[in-house]
């Protein structure tokens, strides 16, 4: 038997009056995961546990059956191991976005999804600045890059941007949750200040504002965190060969830890422009040329969710649907073992609140020769009725594993 996770990044949602009182997975055209679904049973999955914010390092690490209060170490590590950067004894890294402030408010977490050359460069000016033998910015895709800081305290309080639009960003500037981490809030709270005074003069944010774009006017940076000790997939599920595929760093991150082999694809954004047939092309090929568990990860439905467009969010799911499912599901005849499939999102991102939830996700298991249940599409409330019933912990990815 081979395996492959299709994961639409918060595809979940709540029901929208503008959609009819639907939510956005229930008002999307799917007719190949809804063929999934007859063919399938489903359930809901708990993939944040009891203590833990609802962000995608946390709900992957859940889903995929491990013990966060064993492995967790923050955002910042995962996304090193994918982007090549030693997190050594001693250092703590974090998530560093660069963002958009306006009128002393955070606009959005993304500086309007600021290009990959345009950050790049922000970056690079940032550390000729900024850096020292104990601080140093690492870039990586769009608005998401990396800082590590040699004696940091992870003991800190930090807010995810993305959680807080319109907030004024002296009011989530980042705490000391001991006394000894003050002088690591202290430090990372005057980088940003003074980040903001060097980016606000920047050519690449003086070029944005002239043509009517959100400037990348400061980094914000959060989920801390040290090097974790974590046993792969093959150690814990006996996977001997799997590839992860994502335009995310840290869900490659993730993946690496994980055992997985990365897959870089041309075109892959992490947004609704992505690459999507690039991508199940390549999940195919995995498939057909020896990898045995396929993790396949697109982050359209969150970002759009984030941005409150419910509209987008329903396109971004018929994409799913259309470019990723169809062509995996006409795939499965030319592949030499049976495949299983899941489908299911991370967290729900809904797009009345723009951020993540910690409700319960939706998710179907197909799997060749198994007596389906009596639910025929692939929504939040009709997964609510499937045979699976309510899953937490690592009971998901043992169930999706079984033989």
């Amino acid at each position: 038997m081979k395996y492959i996770i299709i994961l639409g990044d918060g595809m979940a949602d709540e029901p929208i009056a503008e959609l009819g009182g639907k939510t956005p997975l229930e008002a999307a055209s799917t007719p190949h995961m809804d063929w999934l679904a007859k063919h399938s049973r489903l359930g809901l999955l708990n993939t944040v546990p009891q203590g833990y914010a609802p962000g995608s390092e946390v709900a992957h690490l859940a889903l995929l059956g491990y013990d966060l209060d064993k492995v967790f170490e923050g955002r910042g590590t995962l996304e090193a191991a994918s982007m090549g950067i030693a997190v050594e004894p001693g250092e703590m890294a974090m998530r560093c976005n660069i963002i958009c402030i306006e009128d002393e408010k955070i606009k959005n977490h993304s500086a309007g999804h600021i290009s990959d050359e345009e950050a790049r460069e922000l970056i690079d000016y940032l550390n000729e600045e900024l850096s020292d033998d104990r601080v140093r910015f690492f870039p990586g895709v769009s608005y998401r890059h990396l800082i590590k800081i040699k004696g940091g305290d992870k003991r800190i309080k930090c807010t995810p941007p993305h959680d807080v639009p319109g907030t004024p960003y002296k009011d989530v500037m980042v705490e000391a949750l001991v006394p000894e981490a003050e002088e690591t809030a202290r430090l990372i709270n005057e980088l940003t200040l003074r980040s903001q005074e060097l980016l606000s003069k920047h050519p690449v944010n003086l070029k944005r504002v002239a043509e009517g774009k959100d400037p990348a006017n400061s980094i914000w940076t959060w989920s801390p965190g040290y090097k974790p000790a974590m046993e792969t997939l093959g150690e814990k599920f006996g996977i001997k060969n799997g590839t992860v595929i994502s335009a995310v760093d840290l869900i490659r991150g993730i993946g690496v830890y994980c055992g997985l082999k990365p897959l870089i694809i041309d075109g892959a954004t992490g947004l609704w422009n992505t690459n999507y047939e690039g991508k199940a092309q390549a999940a195919i090929n995995a498939l057909k040329n020896g990898s045995d568990f396929v993790f396949l990860h697109v982050e359209a439905s969150d970002e759009a969710g984030h941005e409150g467009d419910y509209e987008l969010k329903k396109r971004t799911i018929e994409s799913l649907d259309e470019r990723i499912c169809r062509p995996v599901i006409e795939a499965m005849k030319e592949i030499d073992e049976p495949v299983s499939i899941a489908i299911l999102p991370d967290h729900p991102t809904p797009c009345r609140i723009r951020t993540h939830s910690s409700n319960p996700v939706p998710f179907l298991i197909y799997r060749p020769g198994q007596e389906p249940d009596d639910v025929e599409v692939m929504t939040e409330s009709a997964a609510e009725k499937g045979s699976y019933g309510t899953m937490s912990g690592d009971e998901f990815i043992k169930e999706f594993l079984k033989k």
